[in-house]
């Protein structure tokens, strides 16, 4: 699953609203409260006869991002993978992560800082020693270049602190 789009997040959690109903133990009713859409729109995406606005994917990842049936189908973060997405190369502040341990693959890792893909999504990141994320990216060019030039900044640092 490389390079996602926002058509391809539209589609894909647009499948997956009736399993995140039912994760949740909702009635279609109380869905459609909780994502502010009609039960009449609620029913046409879960019969995909139509697929959510990505205005309504955003709401959905936000609101059941610690769900296991997103975690499956996009990664532990689904909020990550949208910031991605929208932002493209994201230089975001350091959010805490949880470390990758089940959803990263560590590609390669200098001094306190550690590049990692995705193993569902296939994006990349950086995260540092306390596993806060510095960059998110599906270039992995740009990652490569984002982690050397952190690794380079933390290099000059140690040097101005001789």
């Amino acid at each position: 699953m490389s390079n996602l789009t926002r058509e391809n997040i539209q589609d894909i959690v647009s499948k997956k609203i009736r399993l995140l109903r039912s994760e949740y133990n909702f009635s279609q009713d109380k869905m459609a409260d909780v994502l502010g859409v009609s039960k009449k729109t609620l029913i046409q995406i879960e019969k995909e006869r139509s697929k959510a606005s990505w205005t309504l994917v955003m709401a959905i990842c936000g609101l059941f991002r610690e769900s296991e049936i997103l975690k499956m189908t996009l990664g532990e973060d689904p909020i990550e993978l949208l910031e991605t997405i929208v932002f493209k190369n994201v230089a975001v502040p350091k959010n805490l992560t949880g470390g990758g341990k089940v959803w990263w693959k560590n590609i390669e890792s200098e001094g306190k800082f550690k590049v990692q893909r995705n193993i569902i999504t296939s994006h990349y990141r950086i995260i540092d020693g306390n596993n806060r994320r510095w960059y998110s990216s599906y270039d992995k060019e740009y990652a490569y270049q984002r982690f050397k030039e952190l690794i380079s900044e933390v290099s000059d640092d140690e040097k101005e602190i001789e």
